[in-house]
């Protein structure tokens, strides 16, 4: 660092050519919405949301820097240098970070990290096994900070064809065929047969990927069932849309698509445990989920949906195969191809196509009615599902809707506790009886 220049100076105080410097750094790619998410008030509390990252972008319009703005007006709040420092290093933008501290400890360890996405960057352009499979690798952004440091093993992977309907989403864009790559060639085999594939639905498979060491979940849109290119397109705009308005916790985060071949393409956050579906049934032997866990998992899933409800939107396809588990088994909510906005929320929505999975929907929707009241109900279904640990339907079942369980226990035939999953421990039926007390009134 200069002797100008301390860890307690004061981000205002910096110059316009070191600010100029750090900028020519972190504006390529929009790698300041990478920091803007980062940054918190002295509260503790987020400072910029999304309507302030769109006055930020509109700057570039008129030929302004937005790390330079965000960085002037963080600084108002009296943040230092060393703020600064750890915000960089934190988000990988190391190169800027060493216009400061160049032989600091803090930023070795973070070239150390930048090696190893540069490895795997480089294993994936040349269609090997990415290391992440063997090394628990640092996980580094799908934004690359250094363009000089890595000219010769990656590029920009936006394309410069753009389809004008797509173009305010502020969503990175990938190419067909660097996507295609990214998947091994999107290996239809399971993951648990060596390959990439995820699972399917009626509007696509969804493929493992790496991206500049970042594990992502690609889906390609593809008509599997009934349905027209033309439905397929409208399915791929409004996903495409409502991700990019309506960032949640528990809410699946979308980080990009390609729309250049005839397959589009949305590119996810990829979460380790699967669905929640996969997990009641412990697929592939995991083991099964304790109470306290479920409980915090239909916490999260029902804040989803109350943000979604919030902003206007109807998911319309509310079930546990949609909703996706962390690592820590955090709730996100995925698949928003269905869903639907309205200006008049309250009102009903008529549709001539009936959408969904029939377990899970209210008897008006059936009909092609939508309103929230939709997902209210299919989320019923899945409580019933968190507390059995059974699916919603089965043929070889008695009864086989798991719905008719509720008519089971209201003739006194049964109680709740004789459904409760044989698989799961440490349960209180006190507990227990709230949480389905909760899914009768859904």
């Amino acid at each position: 660092m200069s002797n100008s220049i301390t860890s307690s100076t004061y981000v205002r105080c910096l110059g316009y050519g070191m600010m100029k410097q750090l900028a020519d750094f972190i504006d390529p790619q929009e790698g300041w919405k990478k920091l803007a998410i980062d940054i918190k008030d002295p509260s503790g509390a987020s400072r910029y949301n999304q309507m302030h990252i769109r006055r930020f972008e509109a700057l570039t319009r008129v030929g302004k820097s937005p790390t330079c703005e965000l960085l002037y007006d963080w600084g108002t709040v009296n943040c230092t240098v060393g703020d600064l420092v750890d915000l960089l290093i934190k988000n990988n933008f190391l190169a800027p970070a060493s216009l400061f501290l160049p032989g600091s400890a803090r930023v070795a360890e973070g070239a150390t990290m930048l090696c190893n996405a540069l490895q795997t960057t480089v294993c994936l352009n040349e269609k090997e096994t990415p290391l992440m499979e063997q090394q628990n690798v640092p996980v580094s952004p799908l934004l690359v900070p250094d363009n000089e440091c890595l000219t010769s093993a990656s590029h920009d992977f936006r394309t410069e064809k753009s389809d004008l309907s797509l173009n305010d989403t502020g969503l990175q864009r990938f190419l067909f065929l660097e996507l295609k790559s990214f998947t091994n060639n999107f290996d239809d085999r399971t993951v648990s047969a060596g390959g990439n594939k995820l699972g399917e639905g009626g509007f696509g498979v969804v493929f493992k990927g790496y991206i500049n060491g970042r594990t992502v979940a690609v889906k390609k849109l593809t008509a599997l069932t009934d349905v027209s290119i033309e439905d397929l397109k409208k399915q791929f705009e409004q996903e495409v849309r409502i991700m990019a308005k309506c960032q949640h916790e528990n809410l699946v985060e979308l980080l990009g698509f390609s729309d250049d071949f005839d397959q589009p393409c949305l590119v996810y956050d990829y979460m380790p445990n699967g669905s929640l579906l996969d997990r009641l049934a412990c697929l592939d032997n995991t083991a099964p989920i304790p109470w306290k866990t479920r409980c915090s998992i239909a916490l999260g899933a029902s804040n989803g949906i109350c943000f979604l409800h919030e902003n206007n939107h109807i998911h319309r396809d509310v079930k546990s195969a949609n909703i996706l588990l962390t690592e820590k088994f955090v709730p996100k909510l995925s698949d928003f191809g269905l869903a639907r906005a309205s200006e008049k929320f309250t009102h009903t929505i008529l549709t001539e196509r009936i959408v969904g999975t029939a377990a899970y929907m209210a008897p008006e929707a059936l009909r092609g009615e939508i309103t929230p009241k939709s997902d209210v109900f299919s989320f019923g279904v899945v409580l019933l599902e968190i507390i059995t640990g059974l699916t919603p339907v089965d043929g070889n079942r008695n009864p086989e809707l798991l719905l008719s369980i509720i008519e089971e226990i209201e003739d006194e035939e049964k109680t709740i506790e004789d459904y409760v999953d044989e698989k799961m421990s440490n349960w209180n039926i006190t507990s227990v009886e709230q949480m389905y007390l909760i899914a009768c009134q859904c």
